[in-house]
């Protein structure tokens, strides 16, 4: 008995942490460490643990710390959860207290900050500035930043943040390769990000909370993804063309038919749940068919 209640704990505490969006966080890592690789840097497994360690305490921070805002403004009690939006639903059920997600939420922070602390002993202002960024954006970002309707632009900057942090840390130095890198993986987020709100129009729209979809309307608001997507794959053609990323990226554009039909479902459907939550599958998957394409372009 428990060992039962030990495991619906867990169970319960990684719904909370939304361990498979972590993987976006994850594969933005690893676009750096890969890059390091190609570029013919010795690489640093210790570094690199402490690397993944670092974002995924940041990245569960700011996903806690979003469902509790969200609760609070009483946005996930109005809105119809799905598998990729909604909030986790956890507080909505009374799974866990409020205050217990917040503080885990700040301790994910502290956590993060404190190895980010460490790489700034060892590789200086850099990350210094990379971390300040992180943690201020991460506590502010389900309040000040949101309510300014930068979300989609946070995320974005995040992005390129993790791969360039994660290139600088194994290297010592800034490379044009690992920000251009960054700034796609960042927009893959954005347009994650930008179709995960559309269900949640009406209780964002109510509760003051200002995404894109919220200023822009939702016919307006669809036609922001095909021009994401084209500026995703407008870029890995650029920056192959211009050899700052392997010829092998390109592998990436197979994805292509997977956000045609998430921007025809959205733009089609913007008012339709179940055609909002295939697109938002669609959205998730080419965007880690992308990033994972592209750092594994760099290591073959």
């Amino acid at each position: 008995m428990r060992n039962q209640k030990i495991l619906r704990y867990l169970s319960i505490w990684s719904r909370a942490v939304r361990i498979r969006f972590l993987l976006a966080s994850i594969i933005a890592v690893v676009n750096g460490f890969a890059i390091s690789i190609w570029k013919n840097n010795p690489f640093d497994p210790v570094y690199a643990i402490l690397t993944i360690c670092g974002v995924v305490c940041l990245h569960t921070s700011v996903d806690l710390l979003n469902d509790y805002w969200d609760y609070k403004r009483g946005i996930d009690t109005t809105t119809t959860r799905t598998k990729f939006s909604g909030g986790t639903g956890v507080l909505p059920e009374k799974l866990l207290t409020p205050k217990s997600v917040y503080f885990t939420g700040i301790l994910f922070l502290i956590l993060g900050s404190i190895i980010g602390v460490y790489f700034v002993t060892v590789r200086g202002i850099v990350i210094l500035l990379i971390l300040l960024f992180a943690t201020l954006s991460i506590y502010f970002y389900s309040t000040n930043i949101v309510n300014a309707g930068l979300g989609e632009v946070f995320v974005t900057v995040k992005g390129a943040m993790i791969v360039l942090g994660s290139f600088y840390v194994q290297t010592g130095i800034i490379d044009p390769t690992a920000f251009f890198v960054g700034i796609i993986i960042g927009l893959l987020s954005a347009c994650v990000l930008l179709v995960n709100s559309f269900p949640d129009y009406e209780a964002d729209k109510n509760k003051g909370k200002r995404t894109l979809s919220v200023m822009l309307g939702k016919d307006r608001a669809s036609k922001v993804l095909p021009f994401l997507i084209t500026l995703v794959y407008g870029m890995i053609i650029l920056g192959v063309a211009f050899m700052l990323i392997p010829y092998y990226a390109l592998f990436s554009l197979l994805s292509l038919p997977l956000s045609i039909r998430a921007v025809i479902r959205l733009i089609k459907n913007h008012d339709n749940l179940n055609e909002l939550v295939l697109s938002m599958a669609d959205t998730v998957l080419y965007s880690r068919i992308i990033g994972a394409v592209t750092a594994a372009s760099f290591l073959l």
